[in-house]
């Protein structure tokens, strides 16, 4: 008898595609045999940063780079008047592989130079596949790779950092707009004046964006060109390994946002024709070209290509000593159709076929490599198909990810605010919404990233308060736009993270409600940074109500924080009644309960719960929380005997639950 998978066994509804999954399984298991050989490893196989690009070596520099349709290679920088020649042209050594040795008098650290490539009928000037520096000249903007070798190297202090084993409670950043002023924000403004404050917010891990070079700073990051290179516009390779190392100091683990789903389009700054062919790493054909990211894609059934992208990944952790990885774009790899105008609707869509079981097999080996390399790395995967399996180990058949984002919640909870009045929201409705996911799969719940904040869109906190939140955030103005808000905004937020599953995570700014949208410089807006910056100035005035939200916000994740397991215990549902609005759920011993009703607060409200004594551990109607303090939370409850529920240890408990208002309570015996 055949072996069953466990991802089969865990869910016989998979049982007749077992032929597509037990294919998927092999292909991988079979690709990598062939790339480890007898007695190696995926580590072994990941080292191409080793050997390409430019090494610092005795009296010099040795420099080599994969470019098998190229003709001839020269170095090209100041050191030659940016000419052609012979004494830095470099040597082909077979398979594709060109070499060039330079001596210390000719190439100094921080010079800059590029690569001339020929091949037949045409040549371009090209930055190298594997750069770790490139930089952009201000006045001609054009992009130059960069020697890199310091005399004193930063050196990490923190040099075995494990992250949090239970909650996951993840700040998402990003680098340039996390300083108020209209420019770039640095890494070491970062740390000196965002670190501090994600410290003091509770959060254990942040999730950095836009790390790897990009020529186009309004892409957010995700348009790649330089896969090795840290954004020089941030700071220096020594900058970045400084702030993870102060976070790793304060028990926070750093996240990588990674693109590996595609790349961008330039020649000159990027991958594309980097040895004068269409498809070094590229498909060749019609697949070549994303059609709605303007971009290319990688072809994942070449060898090389898997080199390339798994030492990058192994570079990262490695030289930078990331704990993982956020792989941005997943559904787009996973199908030929890159999930574009798919439902998604049954299982039959995720074995039909349309799967790059190519791009299947390099994830697969992706999160084996990154967990042999780093057996406490965190892998998370940006995927909105649900296809199973993708947060399963390797072993068991599944893709290997530690996690995978609900990204099903945002959308829930944007579609609501947009479409349902107050009144016509459903309790039932929203508690499906959340907890509906694949029980073997641990999952990222958040009510917003950076998704939701960009223009064309709105956040939560905008959507409900708009235009009031230039008016009526003093603190003393009783709005009732603001009010309502700020209500729901801190009640979407705690229903969001006490139904997670694993881990949480919120986008910078959004803690405290941050106003406005996210619009990076574009011709557009006239190059402006008005809305790329986030204006922490805000949260930190005592006069105005942003203060509350934070604070709130700070009570919730540290709940999950210090509760052991909790974020990871069994939802046991309580009560839901979708005529009052009104919730409750229990997570160990803690109790749950939202009103959502925008008018009717209900004295003595009764339901059976876990017979106990329960006291108010979170109250968002706290006047410290921007409430109104209607609930007494000095008060103790305690569970009437009902001989009915005597059995199940359950009692009649009776609430004062005041409108738009969630509590949490703990249960004592």
């Amino acid at each position: 008898m055949k072996k069953v998978l466990s991802i089969i066994k865990k869910d016989p509804w998979l049982a007749p595609y077992k032929e597509a999954i037990d294919g998927r399984y092999n292909y991988a298991v079979a690709k990598k045999k062939e790339l480890t050989g007898d007695g190696k490893s995926l580590s072994d196989f990941a080292t191409g940063y080793l050997f390409y690009g430019l090494h610092k070596v005795k009296d010099g520099w040795i420099f080599r780079e994969w470019a098998p349709n190229a003709t001839a290679i020269y170095m090209i920088g100041g050191f030659s008047q940016w000419r052609e020649e012979d004494k830095f042209k470099l040597q082909p050594t077979g398979n594709g592989v060109w070499e060039l040795f330079i001596s210390d008098e000719d190439l100094k650290h921080e010079d800059l130079y590029k690569l001339s490539v020929h091949w037949e009928g045409g040549q371009g000037e090209r930055i190298p596949a594997y750069a770790r520096r490139v930089v952009q000249d201000e006045e001609t903007y054009i992009f130059s790779a960069q020697a890199w070798a310091p005399k004193n190297p930063y050196k990490f202090k923190v040099k075995d950092f494990k992250p949090s084993k239970d909650a996951l409670l993840i700040y998402e950043c990003h680098i340039g707009m996390a300083q108020e002023e209209e420019k770039v924000g640095s890494f070491e403004e970062f740390r000196k004046e965002v670190l501090p404050r994600i410290i003091a917010d509770g959060y254990n891990a942040i999730q950095i964006m836009a790390i790897q070079e990009h020529p186009y700073y309004g892409s957010f990051g995700y348009h790649v060109s330089n896969f090795f290179a840290v954004s020089s516009r941030n700071g220096t390779p020594d900058e970045l390994k400084r702030l993870i190392d102060e976070a790793h100091s304060a028990g926070i683990a750093v996240i990588m946002d990674i693109v590996h789903s595609h790349a961008v389009k330039n020649e000159n700054e990027g991958l594309g024709r980097l040895d004068g062919s269409e498809n070094q790493y590229f498909y060749g054909d019609g697949r070549r070209e994303h059609p709605a990211w303007d971009s290319l894609c990688f072809d994942y059934g070449k060898n090389e290509v898997l080199h390339f992208l798994m030492s990058n990944c192994k570079f990262w952790l490695e030289e930078y000593n990331f704990d993982g990885f956020r792989f941005d774009g997943v559904t787009s790899m996973l199908y030929w159709s890159h999930g574009l105008n798919e439902s998604f609707s049954g299982y039959e869509d995720y074995y039909n076929l349309n799967q790059n079981g190519d791009a299947i097999c390099y994830l697969t080996l992706a999160n084996d490599l990154i967990h042999e390399v780093k057996p406490s790395a965190i892998t998370i995967a940006e995927e909105m198909s649900g296809m199973p399996g993708l947060a399963l180990p390797f072993k068991d058949g599944g893709i290997g990810f530690d996690y995978r984002m609900a990204m099903g919640i945002p959308d829930y909870w944007i579609k609501l605010l947009k479409e349902k009045k107050d009144e016509d929201w459903n309790v039932t409705d929203m508690f499906w919404e959340l907890t509906n996911r694949r029980a073997e799969e641990k999952t990222i719940s958040y009510a917003e990233s950076h998704d939701q904040a960009l223009v064309g869109d709105k956040t939560i906190i905008f959507r409900l308060i708009d235009a009031a939140m230039y008016w009526h955030m003093m603190c003393g103005d009783e709005d009732m736009t603001v009010a309502r808000g700020m209500a729901l905004h801190k009640m979407i937020r705690l229903l969001t993270i006490s139904t997670a599953k694993g881990a949480y995570l919120n986008f910078m700014g959004n803690e405290f409600g941050h106003p406005e949208w996210i619009d990076f410089p574009r011709q557009g807006n006239d190059w402006s940074y008005h809305y790329a910056r986030r204006q922490w100035s805000l949260v930190d005035r005592k006069d105005l109500k942003y203060r509350y939200l934070n604070r709130f916000d700070n009570v919730m994740v540290n709940m999950f924080k210090t509760t052991k397991g909790l974020i990871n215990s069994d939802i046991v549902p309580v009560w839901d009644n979708r005529g009052d609005q009104v919730l409750a759920f229990m997570r160990k011993d803690y109790l749950f309960v939202f009103n959502f009703n925008p008018t009717k607060s209900f004295t003595d409200y009764k339901f059976l719960a876990k017979a106990g004594k329960y006291k108010v551990v979170i109250d968002s109607d706290a006047l410290e929380m921007g409430g109104h303090q209607r609930i007494d939370d000095s008060v103790k409850y305690f569970t009437q005997n009902d001989p009915l529920y005597e059995k199940d240890q359950k009692g009649w408990l009776s609430l004062y639950l005041p409108s738009r208002t969630a509590v949490v309570l703990k249960r004592s015996k």
